[in-house]
């Protein structure tokens, strides 16, 4: 029997980071027997471990079941709902706050240290030579030397720790520009933006507060980077394995209608699964009715076509829109700093020295910050639960999160906020769960 969340039946998929099934749970067994009509498909973004992300589901699943509750005069006839939390090896940074998962546990332990936090990605970089990168960054971010030797040396070991791999979708490698710039310190000055700075007693800032201002940057830089490694991943396993198990759950179980959805390089993992579709699945004869990406750490311009920003190129995705039989949505908001201020800081040393801030912003931006671009998507706000939304099959919209997307600190905002009735309720929404909505 599935586990059961708010009354809902539940289950995991899990992938390894090239996409391949390695926990398929019992939801292909078990999917049959349970009537259900509709299932809701959602994947976490950067998440270090198995506990993080199912506190996120437990969560995000049980406030979807409460709206269903509430609003259960609303909905169509014969609907039964069930849930699967995709499981992917992803990473969380341990010092980015969680909105909701961590309440109350302020003070009971010690703030991770950066040594520490380095320490934290042995398990996704656990190569030989990786490991010895990360030894001497570590070892450079607890000392912290006062020499710009060593700043320089720290962004060559962030480059031969990730480097700038292919993502598959040129639209979507501002990051790359973080291993071509010629001056290292210039790149810390910016990130360390991110960071709240600690106020000086008057006078001109000193040497050792310069350097510790760069050391910060230099440690935002290196999360960057990391992220870039994740958001390559999610591509892979969406394509090569979310995709597969979608259209395998169509032949078990023909009719069922899957909502796809997915946080931050979640978005991005969920969206790259239509591209792992069969060719035939368009239209109507697509089991995905509908696609909502929550806060996405992306390109905005992954589903565009000729977009003059990216020299006339297409977006990755450009031409899967109609493997989803629904509306396609995604929320944005100007609070999110993780994808409004740190994807355009990844380029803004690009070696094209014309493009200001906001050029670089929307070249390089994510959906997370204003939505879907050069795609014609219709802009509302996020409504109160029972206001009925004007959805429409095969359209994007863009979803106004600012005043329900608001919670979170520094250096990632509002990034990780997503666990709201508003938001449940524009899920069932485009999901055509409740009546007169599309």
């Amino acid at each position: 029997m599935p586990e059961m969340i708010n009354g809902l039946p539940y289950w995991e998929l899990g992938f390894d980071q090239d996409g391949r099934l390695v926990a398929p749970g019992s939801l292909f067994d078990e999917l049959p027997g349970q009537g259900l009509t509709d299932l809701f498909v959602l994947s976490h973004g950067w998440n270090n471990d198995l506990g993080i992300a199912r506190r996120l589901y437990q969560r995000f699943f049980t406030q979807l079941g409460d709206t269903l509750a509430r609003t259960s005069a609303l909905q169509r006839d014969g609907v039964r709902v069930g849930m699967v939390g995709v499981i992917w090896p992803s990473m969380r940074w341990a010092d980015e706050s969680l909105p909701g998962v961590a309440e109350g546990m302020a003070g009971l332990a010690a703030e991770p240290s950066d040594s520490q936090l380095v320490e934290d990605l042995r398990a996704q970089f656990p190569g030989g030579e990786q490991g010895k990168t990360l030894d001497e960054l570590t070892d450079l971010l607890t000392r912290q030397p006062e020499e710009d030797a060593e700043l320089a040396r720290f962004h060559e070991l962030v480059k031969d720790l990730v480097g700038a791999r292919d993502l598959g979708a040129p639209e979507d490698e501002g990051e790359a520009n973080l291993f071509e710039v010629g001056d290292p310190e210039e790149l810390f000055e910016q990130f360390a933006t991110l960071v709240p700075q600690p106020e000086t007693e008057g006078g001109p800032m000193g040497l050792g507060d310069r350097f510790g201002k760069l050391w910060k940057g230099a440690k935002e830089v290196l999360r960057q980077a990391t992220y870039f490694e994740m958001k390559r991943r999610a591509g892979t396993v969406g394509r090569n394995g979310l995709g597969p198990a979608v259209a395998r759950l169509a032949e078990i179980q023909p009719g069922l209608r899957v909502h796809l959805i997915g946080h931050s390089f979640g978005a991005r993992l969920v969206s790259f699964a239509l591209a792992g579709l069969p060719a035939g699945a368009t239209g109507p004869a697509s089991p995905v009715k509908s696609l909502t990406l929550l806060q996405g750490a992306f390109s905005h311009f992954a589903f565009a076509r000729a977009v003059a920003a990216i020299d006339g190129r297409d977006g990755a995705l450009a031409g899967v829109t109609d493997r989803v039989d629904g509306p396609l949505l995604a929320s944005f908001t100007r609070l999110d700093t993780a994808v409004g201020k740190a994807y355009p800081l990844a380029s803004m040393l690009s070696r094209d020295a014309t493009s200001g801030f906001d050029d670089l912003l929307y070249k390089w931006g994510g959906v997370g910050h204003d939505g879907f671009q050069a795609v014609d998507a219709g802009q509302v706000p996020m409504a109160p639960v029972e206001q009925p939304y004007q959805f429409a099959a095969g359209r994007f919209f863009n979803l106004d999160a600012n005043a329900v997307i608001r919670n979170g600190g520094p250096p990632s905002g509002s990034h990780s906020d997503i666990v709201h009735p508003e938001i449940a309720w524009a899920l069932l929404s485009a999901a055509g769960i409740t009546t007169g909505t599309r």
